[in-house]
Formats: C-alpha cells, structure tokens, sequence
C-alpha cells in the first residue's frame, strides 16, 4: 500500500502523539481487504477530540490508543486541524462506517460479530444490518454486562469466544475507552479478528438512540444536537474538548510551518 500523508497531533503533555493514518475510505477498505485476506486482524480507532481529552489522563488508554492499526478522523474538528496542518483527511465517524463495512464483509465472504450496548439493541441492530445487507453472515453477538473489564478474566473470556466463533470482522460498541482497549487486546487473544470500535452505532442502527438530523451533520451541528439530548453528560465533556482545541490548532500550524 502506497504510504499516505498523515497527521501527528501532539499532546500538551509531550509523552504521546495520535496519528491518522487512513484518510479516506479507499485506503482503509485496502488496508482491511490486505489485513483480512491475508488472515491478520486489525484494530480500527475513530478519533475524535473527546479521545484526545482522554488519552491526556488515561495512560491505559492511551497505550491502547498507540496499538490501534488504523485510525480515522471521527469529527469535523480533527479534520479541520488537519487541514490546517496542511494534510487533507476525509471525515469517517463510526457510524457511518457500519453498513459499509458490512457491505465490504458481505462481498469477501466474511462473518462478522457484534460486541456491546445491551442484548435488545444488539439484537435490533442485526436484524437491521441484515435487512441492509443482503448476504451478511452475523455469527457471534454479546452484550458483556455492567461493569465490564477489557482488561480482566471477562474480557479475556469475550475475545476467546468470539475468536472460537469464527467471525472475521467484529464491531465494537462499548464507548471509550473500553472498546479500544479490548480492541489492542484482541491482536493477542484474537489475532485473526478485524476490530472496529464504533461507539453507540449500533444503538442507532437499532433505534435505541437518535442521531442528529442529518442538516444538522451537514453543518456541524452534531454536537450541538447531543449537548441539547443529554445536557448534564455531554456539556462537560464538550467544554473539555473545547478547552484543547486551541493548543492544537497552534500544533497544527507549527506542523504546517515545519513541512
């Protein structure tokens, strides 16, 4: 594969750089395609800048984050420092890689899994991935319960089941930083297992939780739209998002200013 132009966001604290190393679909889909049909598996983390607050104060996540294979621009922002820094990248949120994904799986011929969320959605967000996909094989699907620990005897008992169910492509639907972490995890305990971690897109596909109106993705309002649905959860978290947003746009043209 070609190398592709990618961008390093360093964080504040020096110890830990994010890097998007896929920046459209088209180099993604050959990369899962080579990683697949050669019987690897992969870890697929979707960026966003509630990641980056993250990873600031979660060393484990932040090790996880590192071991990811693949990682996408999920959010406007990203892309926009992106281009700042003089690199282009395509927007890719999780949930909008989820039936496309499956189409892909569907062609190659590989089952897939669904991990996370709560048994009634997971079992509405397959009949709705079948409706979409004609062909699609959905071999294994687990709603681990509360309190789950990637890192511990549940999550090594997750993947080991999931790797002896013989799904190829697994969507994890677990919110961060769990999802990515049990991701870096399965490069060990389910080596053959392609893992995308994909937030609450199953929840949507199965109707559990709505998205934003579609106007309102076009005009990057999707924010704006889950602050209003869940006010005493997502304002703090979005004020910490914005409060690292102008550190990172001076990175993003000092990177420009370097190349």
């Amino acid at each position: 594969m070609e190398k592709q132009e990618r961008l390093t966001m360093k964080l504040s604290s020096g110890n830990h750089a994010v890097e998007i190393n896929m920046p459209d679909r088209v180099a993604l889909w050959t990369a899962i395609r080579a990683r697949l049909g050669a019987g690897r598996g992969f870890a697929l983390a979707t960026l966003n800048l509630d990641h980056l607050v993250k990873i600031r104060s979660d060393a484990e996540f932040a090790r996880a984050y590192a071991a990811q294979d693949f990682i996408v621009a999920d959010g406007r922002p990203i892309v926009w420092l992106s281009w700042i820094a003089g690199d282009r990248v395509t927007l890719m949120p999780g949930s909008d890689l989820i039936v496309p994904l499956c189409k892909l799986a569907a062609d190659e011929g590989w089952p897939i899994a669904l991990i996370g969320s709560t048994d009634e959605a997971l079992t509405g967000a397959a009949a709705g991935l079948r409706n979409a996909v004609p062909g699609l094989e959905i071999l294994h699907v687990d709603a681990p319960a509360m309190g789950f620990d990637p890192d511990g005897p549940q999550g090594a008992q997750t993947l080991e089941t999931l790797a002896a169910s013989g799904a190829r492509l697994c969507f994890l639907a677990l919110g961060a930083p769990k999802q990515e972490r049990l991701a870096a995890r399965g490069a060990h305990l389910a080596p053959s297992v392609g893992f995308a971690s994909i937030g609450a897109g199953l929840d949507f596909i199965a109707g559990h939780q709505a998205r934003a109106p579609r106007f309102m993705r076009a005009f990057a309002l999707e924010w704006l739209w889950r602050a209003l649905s869940n006010p005493r959860r997502m304002i703090p978290r979005y004020a910490a998002c914005f409060a690292i947003l102008p550190g990172l746009v001076v990175r993003a043209i000092g990177h420009r200013a370097r190349r």
